[in-house]
């Protein structure tokens, strides 16, 4: 699969520019992320699977990790092949088949991708992609007896409802949903870095991630530099046809999104917010949104409180570090954070109190198949990728002989 990938990575990084409208650098970027995921998993998925011995009462005990069946997979357009990879790469390794419900407005990456399971020898059903209608049809899936687990990567909103659905008939689900995460710089960091770290790290997928940081949390001493150098990098990406290799920042997926962008964005500076940059959309065509960045925000502020889906960005002093870590708190979500500064003790000190599943200390908060990839709180539960994906749907049985 990986070599299959990495030969025509140049057609299905189009097919998803076209079909979403990501950056052509970035599509092509995660073709090659899932390339990756894949070579990983085809050298390392076996030995977490392997049953393990474990010394007990009996002659010989262990513990096994069998498959459990066929998992339904439902997955969002923002990156419609690193999302399914991510998932299917442990799930498969161990043994499962996959289900695949993907997003209506990215068909021919959803086609492209059963095709490519086909071609590289998985066998007949082992992923198999659906199309339907509606969400009652969704349900149906969920509840019928030959799907033995869903995984849903997607909104809090639609986690809540599968998560439901899934529990009236007692089935295991893992929930990679929204997130808001935190972007804290502490007054020792360099901040020229940090800013240009920080505007890359909004406007990933032209904004369009769950792990893209979007509050940015700022020791008082260095708040205006920071704001300042934020508003340099943010100015500085260059817009553009999503098909331009120059380009870092494309349209959003759908008018629909550019509306709600809108929404917090307006909303937010008319409940105080002040606006440093962008705040508009561009009058070109396509759903472009300017890269923005708002000051003086509160918790309460949709800029903050919501999840913000495209290059909108909020930054909020912090007194000292324990203000910035209940800062980082208040948020309902809990998928990731990044802490930049000079004093990585301390920043490693924070990241257990951070409330979030993963805490970069100067880097941006990613994915990589050799650690484990999830959230908390309205993030959702379960985690894929590394020894703990692959388990994550498996039967750990225990075997016991006298």
């Amino acid at each position: 699969m990986a070599a299959l990938l990495r030969s025509r990575r140049e057609t299905l990084a189009a097919l998803m520019t076209r079909e979403m409208g990501k950056p052509i650098t970035a599509a092509l970027a995660e073709i090659e992320k899932c390339a990756a995921a894949c070579q990983w998993a085809a050298e390392n998925g076996a030995k977490f699977i392997e049953p393990r011995i474990v010394s007990s009462d009996a002659t010989k005990s262990m513990v096994r990790y069998d498959p459990i069946g066929p998992i339904l997979a439902i997955m969002p357009w923002n990156f419609p092949f690193w999302q399914v990879y991510r998932f299917a790469v442990g799930a498969l390794v161990a043994g499962n088949t996959a289900i695949l419900k993907h997003a209506p407005n990215v068909p021919g990456c959803a086609d492209a991708i059963e095709q490519l399971f086909a071609e590289a020898g998985f066998g007949e059903g082992v992923m198999v992609s659906i199309r339907i209608a509606d969400n009652s049809q969704a349900e149906r899936l969920v509840e019928d007896q030959r799907v033995r687990a869903v995984t849903l990567t997607g909104s809090t909103r639609a986690g809540i409802a599968v998560a439901s659905a899934a529990a009236m008939k007692l089935k295991r689900t893992v929930l990679e949903l929204g997130g808001s995460d935190a972007f804290i710089v502490l007054a020792d960091a360099d901040v020229e870095s940090a800013a240009k770290h920080a505007a890359m790290a909004r406007c990933i997928n032209s904004g369009q991630s769950c792990i893209a940081a979007k509050r940015f949390i700022v020791e008082r001493p260095v708040f205006d530099d920071f704001c300042r150098a934020m508003v340099d990098a943010m100015n500085g990406l260059k817009i553009g046809d999503p098909m331009d290799w120059a380009t870092e920042i494309g349209p959003l997926a759908r008018e629909d999104l550019l509306e709600n962008i809108e929404r917090q964005c307006s909303e937010s500076i008319a409940a105080g917010a002040e606006l440093l940059c962008g705040g508009h959309r561009l009058k070109r065509p396509g759903f472009y949104f300017e890269p923005t960045l708002l000051s003086r925000v509160t918790a309460k502020m949709p800029v903050v409180c919501e999840e913000t889906f495209g290059p909108l960005a909020a930054v909020m002093a912090a007194q000292d570090r324990r203000h910035a870590i209940e800062l980082a708190n208040q948020s309902e979500y809990g998928l990731g954070a990044s802490i930049w500064t000079k004093d990585t003790a301390a920043a490693e000190a924070m990241a257990g109190e951070l409330e979030c599943g993963s805490v970069f200390i100067n880097g941006i908060v990613k994915s990589d198949p050799r650690l484990p990839f999830g959230g908390i709180k309205h993030s959702g539960w379960g985690r894929e990728l590394s020894a703990e994906g692959v388990r994550e749907f498996t039967n750990v049985k225990t075997v016991w002989a006298a």
